[in-house]
């Protein structure tokens, strides 16, 4: 686990406003760098294969500019892997996709799906590509991931941040486990989905977390604040981490 809990953001939003009118503005590459003067580990975007918020030439164009780390989240499809390997980010973190949801609904089922994820990771590997997979806190599944060579997961915590009362314990409970699970596995934990103002305190109790990626409630307290002011923020709630983050 590393001392400091990382932020990565997700500037997928940040298109979606872009995309809006088809205009060249607000720029993706902007937003990068003003979310990393403002204290970023990273950048995140989801190169979707219905291309509704970033496209292919964004993701070109934060490869030249990012300074921090290249987060891209993608389906494992063969178009998308191919821009992939070409770009080559740092990180890869691959997502489950349906075309008429409005976000990513759930993790990845990896023990369906093992020997094909298995094949692109090891393309990726082969490309200098670190691989994450985005599952739910389920065992089976995340130590699917490991044998399938995954360097890291992240844990899908949209569910807990909409549920309430006991439901939102039972999930937190299993977040838990699940990051515990895996960093005995020897895999990098990472955590996203849903994560606001309201609901990072209690995810900041699941143990050996790397790095949270946060994007759209980043972008939507920018149209309050600006963008570095959003990140800044999240970093303050982040920054108890150090001291209770361990089991």
């Amino acid at each position: 686990m590393s001392e400091k809990l990382k932020l990565g953001v997700n500037i997928d939003h940040v298109a979606t406003i872009r995309q809006a009118r088809h205009t060249p503005y607000p720029d993706v590459v902007e937003a990068a760098r003003i979310c990393e003067e403002a204290g970023a580990s990273g950048i995140t975007v989801h190169l979707r294969e219905d291309r509704r918020h970033i496209q292919d030439a964004d993701v070109r164009a934060l490869r030249r500019t990012v300074r921090t780390r290249l987060n891209l989240e993608m389906a494992n499809a063969p178009d998308i892997v191919n821009i992939a390997l070409e770009v080559r980010p740092d990180e890869v973190c691959m997502v489950p996709e349906k075309r008429r949801e409005l976000t990513t609904e759930g993790g990845l089922d990896v023990l369906r799906n093992r020997m094909r994820l298995a094949r692109t990771i090891g393309r990726l590997h082969e490309r200098g590509i670190e691989v994450s997979l985005f599952v739910e806190p389920d065992k089976a599944t995340i130590a699917a991931a490991r044998e399938i060579g995954a360097d890291a997961v992240e844990l899908h915590t949209g569910v807990f941040c909409i549920s309430k009362g006991a439901t939102a314990r039972a999930e937190l409970s299993r977040l838990i486990a699940a990051a515990t699970f895996a960093h005995g596995l020897g895999l990098r934990v990472n955590a996203g989905h849903g994560i606001n103002k309201a609901t990072i305190q209690p995810i900041l109790r699941i143990p050996y977390l790397d790095t949270l990626n946060i994007g759209h409630s980043i972008v939507a307290r920018a149209i309050m604040i600006g963008l570095a002011g959003a990140v800044r923020e999240m970093l303050r709630e982040m920054a108890c981490y150090k001291l209770r983050g361990s089991a």
